[in-house]
């Protein structure tokens, strides 16, 4: 009867218990933060459909699509995301733990003598004494102190899943990117060895004319000179390339040597022509997993406070044991009568001031967390604003460098044909050689910032981890 008393009075109390604390509230950013990007005006450049997911697909080239696939199931950092994640959740079950009753076992013999006067007639004065027990305690969650600690273990885990993706992001951006960089270099040395190239025939054609006194010496060593300069620029262009296939190496979990072939297959610098996709504020903050990772870590925070509240209240304790003891092991497990006992514990501190710290300590995380978590959104904001403005400018330029290199080679043309003809000094053909090389190397460049300002812009709106 008093053991049902008892569970009766448990069960009262758990029903009756209220979480103390301040519930958390998802903050709701700006109005103007979730309208149409002011950068996105152009509709050549942008548009406000959905961003795509896997927005690497857009290049159309199926070595980009697999070796994305191939970072985000063996890059090293994102195992390490994993890993994090799976720690966040094994704290969440050891604090959902504290929801069930704390139950032990114990059993124990022991040998001895007893007083003469502590025996039964004609028992043994020295003997083996066997014990065993089950202890069972639970906490009445009254005040909501396991709860919110669950609360918050929630959070922290639903902000490490939000961290792995974006790690995600960020590796899907750094492949694409290291892509670019190696299929952009491949292109740009083509364009210096084509220079080079141009200037090997400009040489000849100058050595000729210097044979039959049309031209000096120093006219051949002008042009002689312009051309080593530029062949000094394809070691580099080299460098930088092989510097991007081994960064595709890493970035997909792999050693150098075990690069795909078809990774360096590629000659011509990713292009895409239609509209990027972008969305709008609302969407972005919404994707974006850096965003949804603050807001949970405030969330975490908010529980946080209920748990240091708690601890100005009453902690309820209910608990009980039975067991047994006899000088032979089958006494203990039936002939012996078990003994019993059932009771509660109320723990209440009287010093409340370590417990009010702990909650001043609370309220300013919480604090902290709101403030980062706006931080963030500007952040994402401001990321992505500024990697549409840099895709348009580099776009208006890469237009100006194509129409300054289209009259560079009209005027390189023009020149050569003036020369061959006697009409102009080899002086002039020298200018006009070195303005159509840096014209063109200068488009070729434009071509690669072009690709790096699309990675950029990916990832500032923060798809890619979807998939």
């Amino acid at each position: 009867m008093f053991a049902r008393n008892l569970l009766t009075a448990a069960s009262a109390l758990a029903l009756a218990a209220c979480a103390v604390g301040p519930d958390h509230v998802a903050p709701v950013p700006l109005a103007t933060a979730s309208g149409p990007f002011i950068s996105a005006d152009d509709p050549a450049i942008a548009t406000a459909a959905p961003v795509e997911g896997e927005w690497w697909r857009l290049y159309d080239d199926p070595v980009l699509d697999q070796l994305v696939t191939d970072a985000l199931a063996a890059n090293t950092d994102i195992r390490e995301a994993v890993a994090r994640l799976a720690r966040a959740r094994a704290a969440l079950r050891e604090v959902r733990g504290d929801r069930l009753p704390d139950v032990g076992l114990s059993a124990g013999a022991d040998y001895g003598r007893a007083p003469a006067g502590q025996r039964a007639p004609g028992a043994p004065r020295e003997d083996w004494t066997f014990d065993a027990g089950l202890d069972v305690a639970y906490e009445v969650d009254l005040f909501g102190r396991v709860s919110r600690g669950i609360e918050a273990a929630r959070g922290d885990v639903a902000a490490a899943r939000a961290d792995a993706d974006a790690v995600r992001v960020a590796v899907a951006a750094e492949t694409a990117r290291a892509y670019a960089d190696a299929v952009s270099a491949a292109e740009r040395l083509a364009v210096a060895e084509r220079i080079v190239a141009l200037l090997d025939r400009s040489i000849e054609l100058t050595r000729r004319r210097q044979e039959v006194g049309l031209a000096t010496r120093l006219d051949t060593a002008r042009i002689a000179a312009l051309r080593n300069q530029r062949q000094a620029e394809v070691p580099l262009l080299q460098a930088e390339r092989q510097s991007a296939l081994f960064r595709l190496a890493t970035l997909t979990g792999r050693p150098p040597l075990d690069l795909p072939p078809a990774t360096a297959a590629r000659k011509t610098t990713l292009r895409l022509e239609q509209p990027i996709p972008v969305g709008d504020g609302a969407a972005l903050l919404a994707r974006r997993p850096d965003v949804r990772a603050a807001e949970r870590r405030l969330a975490a925070a908010t529980a946080r406070i209920g748990v240091a509240t708690a601890d100005l209240y009453p902690r309820i304790t209910l608990g009980g044991s039975v067991g047994s003891t006899g000088s032979d092991i089958g006494d203990v497990f039936g002939a012996n009568p078990l003994r019993w006992l059932l009771g509660g514990l109320i723990e209440w501190a009287i010093n409340r001031e370590p417990a009010r710290a702990r909650i001043d300590a609370a309220e300013a995380d919480s604090q902290a967390a709101l403030a980062r978590f706006d931080g963030t959104v500007l952040r994402a904001l401001e990321e992505t604003e500024t990697a549409l403005s840099n895709y348009a400018r580099a776009l208006d330029r890469r237009t100006a460098l194509q129409a300054a290199r289209d009259e560079a080679e009209v005027a390189a043309r023009i020149t050569r044909a003036r020369q061959r003809e006697g009409q102009i000094a080899s002086l002039e053909l020298l200018d006009a050689e070195r303005t159509f090389a840096d014209a063109e190397a200068d488009l070729a460049a434009a071509d690669a910032r072009i690709a790096t300002a699309q990675v950029d812009l990916f990832r500032a709106l923060g798809g890619g981890w979807q998939g």
